[in-house]
C-alpha cells in the first residue's frame, strides 16, 4: 500500500517584525504514521517554496512537522524497484534539488524540530539557516548505514560542515551501527545540530519568538568553529570500528566514511554530487535490498505475528520467577522495568536469592546514575522485587516463569511444586532453550497452562521471544504469552515444540560445522574470521563463549538425540565442559586460543581451508536445515525464520536474515535447486 503523501502546508503570520512563512509537513495521518518523503512530497516542497517566493514582504520562514513528528525521511517502499545506477543517482539528485530550494531565501529560515527527525527528515532541517529542537524529542538520527545506505540528501556533506567530522561520524556511522541508536533533543542541541533547546509545551511559540528576534537583529547565533584537522586519525578509528561491526560485508558505512572525510575539502555542490553517486551505487546492491526486506519484517510483519489465538489474554498482576541466577535475574528486572509489576524470585539457597535481588536493584540504581530514571523511581522499582525460599509465596502470582537448570527432571519438579500452590488459571512458562515444553507439562494436572517463553541473552537487548505451543498448551496461555511479549516490547513468534526450537537449532547446526572444520585442521581463528566475512555480529566461537560451553553442549546433546548425524555430538566440546573450561580464547588476549583448549582438543586431521570454502560448507548446511525446518512447519514461513535470526541472533539488517541471504547469495539455488523467498 502506498504511503500517504506528505504535504508542505503553507501559511503566513503577520508578526511584529514582518510577515513570516510557516511550512508544516503533514501527511494527514496521526503520529503513528510519520511524515515521509516520496516524489510527491518533494514536489510539494517545491510548490511551497514557490508560494513563499511569490508572497510579498516575507521576512522569515519556519519549517516544522505535525504533532510529535517532524519527518522520518525517504519513502523506502520504492527502494526495491531501483535496479540501476541511474535510478539511484536520480533519487539522490531529486532529493538534493528539492531541499536545496530552502537555501534560495535571503531571509532567515528556521527548522523547528518538534518531533522525530530521521534520515531525510533530519537532512531537510539542515538546509535551513537555523534550527531549534524540543527537549521532548526522543528520536533523532541517521539510520541509513543500518539500512545499507548513506544519508544521501545532504547528510554526509552538511552534517560535518555544521558540527565537525568527529560528531558527524558519531551520528552517521557509530550510532547507526550500534543497532540504529537514536539521540534525543538535548543531545542534538549539545552536538550543535540545533541552535536552541526549548521545552515541549511552549516549543513552537519559543521557536517563533527566536526566529522573530533573529529577523529583528536582536538575537545572534554563535557556533563553534569546525575543523577537519586530525581527520586521518578519526577516519582510521572509524574504519576499524566499521570493520569490527560489518567485517567488510556491507559497503554503505565505508562509503559514508569517505563522504564525511571528503566534506572538508569539497564545496556543497561537489559534496552533493558525491552523495548522488553513492546512492547510485548503493540503492541497487544486495545489501540494500536485504535491508529493506528486514526493515519491513521488523516494522510491519513483526507487529502482526501469525498464530495468535482469538482468545482474550488474561490480566497479569504479579509475576513469579523460579530461579535467581543471571538469566532469572535479567527476567525479573525486565518484568519490573517494562510492566511495573511486583516480582517474587525463588531459589534453593538464600545466598542465591540475595545475589539475584541485588542484581535487579543494582540495575535500577545504574539507570538512576545515568539519569534515565530518578533515584526515587529506582528505589520504588527495586522495591518491587523480593526473594523467597518458600514456594507458597507464589500463591497469588498470575504468571510464573522458570529459569532453572536445563535438566528435564529439575524443571518438572519445580513445575509440580509450583502447580501445587498456584491459584486456578495462573500460567506456567518455561525459558528452556531446547527441551520439550509438552514433556515438561506432561505430569501436571493442568498441562494447558504451560507455554514456552524463550528469551535470548542479553535479555534487555535481544528483542525476540520464541513462544512455544506444547502438545496441550491452551489458547488462553498462548494468547497471554503473545500479549505479554508485546507489553515487554519484545517480538513473539510462534514456534512448534521441537528440540532446540528455531534459533538454537540454526546456531547449533552452524556450530557443528565450525567444530568439525577445526577437528579437520582449520584453526579456531580461521573459522571465526571466515564466518565474520558474512557480516555476522559475532564469530561462532565467540558466540559459544557468550552462550556458555555447558549450555551449548546441552543443546547439542538434545539435537543429537533428536536428529542424529546432522548434529554430531562433539567429543571435544564435551571434554572442555568436563574439564570446567569456560573459554576458547585466552581472556583479555584477543583471539589467542587458551592453551588448555589446545591441550584438550583432539584433531582428526591437518587439512587447510580457504575462507570461501569454510563459508560454503556452513551455508550449504544451513540451506539444508532451513529447508527441513520449513518442511516440518516449525514456524509459519520464511519471514519468521528471517525475523528470528535478526531479532534473536542479532543478524544485521543487510543480511536480510537467513533465507533471504541464502537466496541472494545463490546458495539456496545451488544447494536445493530452488529459492526460499516465494515460500
Amino acid at each position: 500500500m502506498a504511503e500517504p503523501i506528505t504535504i508542505f502546508h503553507t501559511q503566513f503570520y503577520e508578526s511584529p517584525v514582518g510577515k513570516i512563512a510557516i511550512l508544516t509537513m503533514d501527511n494527514g495521518e496521526d503520529y503513528k504514521k510519520p511524515n515521509v518523503f516520496s516524489e510527491g512530497a518533494l514536489v510539494s516542497l517545491g510548490r511551497a517554496v514557490d508560494r513563499v517566493k511569490a508572497e510579498p514582504g516575507v521576512k522569515g520562514l519556519l519549517l516544522t512537522g505535525k504533532p510529535y513528528v517532524f519527518a522520518a525521511g525517504a519513502d523506502l517502499s520504492q527502494v526495491p524497484f531501483i535496479a540501476t545506477f541511474d535510478q539511484g543517482y536520480a533519487s539522490g539528485k531529486g532529493g538534493h534539488t528539492a531541499m536545496k530550494r530552502l537555501m534560495e531565501f535571503d531571509f532567515p529560515t528556521l527548522a523547528a524540530i518538534n518531533g522525530a527527525a530521521l534520515g531525510g527528515g533530519l537532512e531537510v532541517a539542515l538546509y535551513c539557516k537555523y534550527r531549534t529542537v524540543s527537549r521532548s524529542v526522543g528520536m533523532i538520527g541517521f539510520p541509513e548505514c543500518f539500512l545499507g545506505l548513506v544519508p544521501g540528501w545532504g547528510g554526509c556533506t552538511l552534517t560535518p560542515k555544521l558540527i565537525g567530522p568527529e560528531k558527524a561520524l558519531q551520528l552517521i556511522i557509530y550510532n547507526s551501527l550500534k543497532q540504529n541508536k537514536m539521540i534525543g533533543g538535548k543531545e542534538a542541541f549539545e552536538m550543535g545540530l540545533a541552535d536552541r533547546l526549548f521545552e515541549g509545551a511552549e516549543f513552537l511559540d519559543e521557536s517563533m519568538n527566536f526566529l522573530l528576534r533573529i529577523v529583528a537583529g536582536t538575537e545572534k547565533v554563535e557556533r563553534a568553529p569546525v575543523s577537519f584537522d586530525g581527520i586521518e586519525g578519526l577516519t582510521a578509528k572509524a574504519r576499524a570500528y566499521i570493520d569490527s561491526r560489518v567485517h567488510g560485508a556491507a559497503p554503505a558505512p565505508y562509503r559514508a566514511l569517505e563522504l564525511i572525510q571528503g566534506a572538508g575539502s569539497r564545496d556543497l555542490e561537489q559534496g552533493f554530487e558525491e552523495e548522488n553517486k553513492a546512492l547510485g551505487d548503493l540503492l541497487k546492491t544486495r545489501q540494500c535490498k536485504a535491508s529493506m526486506y528486514s526493515f519491513d519484517l521488523v516494522n510491519r510483519h513483526a507487529k502482526k505475528p501469525r498464530g495468535v489465538p482469538a482468545e482474550k489474554p488474561m490480566k497479569i498482576s504479579k509475576v513469579g520467577v523460579l530461579g535467581a541466577g543471571l538469566m532469572a535475574s535479567q527476567l525479573a528486572h525486565l518484568f519490573i522495568h517494562r510492566l511495573g509489576l511486583p516480582v517474587v524470585m525463588k531459589d534453593v539457597k538464600q545466598e542465591f536469592i540475595d545475589k539475584g535481588v541485588a542484581y535487579v536493584r543494582g540495575q535500577f540504581a545504574k539507570s538512576a546514575e545515568k539519569g534515565k530514571i530518578s533515584a526515587a523511581r529506582a528505589n520504588y522499582l527495586g522495591g518491587l522485587v523480593r526473594g523467597t525460599l518458600d514456594m507458597n509465596d507464589f500463591a497469588d502470582c498470575d504468571f510464573v516463569i522458570e529459569a532453572v537448570f536445563e535438566e528435564m527432571s529439575v524443571k518438572k519438579k519445580v513445575f509440580a511444586e509450583a502447580e501445587s500452590v498456584l491459584k486456578p488459571g495462573a500460567l506456567l512458562a518455561t525459558n528452556t532453550s531446547s527441551l520439550s515444553v509438552g514433556e515438561m507439562a506432561s505430569e501436571l494436572k493442568n498441562p494447558e497452562r504451560v507455554v514456552g517463553f524463550h528469551f535470548f541473552n542479553p535479555v534487555a537487548l535481544m528483542p525476540l521471544i520464541e513462544i512455544i505451543k506444547g502438545e496441550k498448551t491452551g489458547e488462553l496461555a498462548l494468547a497471554t504469552a503473545f500479549d505479554l511479549a508485546k507489553k515487554l516490547r519484545k517480538t513473539g513468534i510462534l514456534v512448534k515444540d521441537s528440540p532446540g526450537f528455531l534459533v538454537n537449532r540454526v546456531l547449533i547446526r552452524n556450530l557443528c560445522d565450525c567444530i568439525s572444520l577445526v577437528d579437520q585442521g582449520a584453526s579456531f581463528q580461521e573459522v571465526d574470521d571466515a564466518m565474520l566475512g558474512l557480516g555476522l555480529p559475532m564469530a561462532p566461537f565467540e558466540l559459544l563463549e557468550m552462550t556458555g560451553l555447558p549450555i551449548a553442549l546441552h543443546v547439542n546433546e538434545t539435537l543429537t538425540e533428536a536428529f542424529g548425524a546432522r548434529f554430531p555430538l562433539s567429543q571435544n566440546l564435551k571434554r572442555l565442559v568436563e574439564a570446567g573450561q569456560k573459554r576458547i580464547y585466552a581472556q583479555g588476549e584477543g583471539r589467542r586460543v587458551d592453551p588448555e583448549v589446545e591441550k584438550l582438543w583432539v584433531r582428526e586431521g591437518n587439512k587447510t581451508f580457504r575462507p570461501e570454502e569454510i563459508r560454503e560448507i556452513a551455508l550449504t548446511s544451513l540451506a539444508k536445515e532451513t529447508d527441513l525446518i520449513l518442511g516440518e512447519k516449525l514456524v509459519a514461513g520464511t519471514k519468521e525464520i528471517d525475523l528470528a535470526m535478526i531479532m534473536g541472533a542479532g543478524w544485521p539488517f543487510f543480511t536480510g536474515g537467513l533465507t533471504m541471504y541464502l537466496d541472494l547469495s545463490g546458495i539456496s539455488a545451488k544447494t536445493l535447486q530452488k529459492v526460499f523467498f516465494s515460500l
